[in-house]
């Protein structure tokens, strides 16, 4: 059994940067890879970045590339997402997901709000 916990939300204006974590706790070494997602209003959850545990390959959304980094601190079972030139668009609803092959582990939620 895994949890997740995130943190790391709030209110930024546009250009700005966060730093979303995600901590896993209970069964951390069964994870295959974790990943960011995200969720506009009235939208579907969509993928910003995914981090496979061993060896570290990573992949991003378009609309992030450049912009976002994803990383893990394996120690810590914890993954980041470093999110820079903050736009309105990013405004969602940021949600850690871990995989472990056999079924999807999914955090609360964390808000996150580009706005001046």
């Amino acid at each position: 059994q895994v949890q997740l916990v995130e943190s790391g939300g709030g209110l930024v204006q546009p250009g700005g940067s966060l730093r979303l974590s995600c901590a896993a706790s209970g069964s951390a070494s069964s994870i295959f890879s974790m990943a960011w997602y995200r969720q506009h209003p009235g939208k579907q959850r969509d993928l910003v970045a995914v981090i496979v545990t061993n060896g570290g390959m990573t992949n991003y959304a378009d609309s992030v590339k450049g912009r976002f980094t994803i990383s893990r601190d394996n120690a810590k079972n914890t993954v980041y997402l470093q999110m820079n030139s903050l736009k309105p668009e990013d405004t969602a609803v940021y949600y850690c997901n871990a995989n472990l092959l056999t079924t999807l582990v999914w955090g609360q939620g964390t808000q996150v709000t580009v706005s001046s």
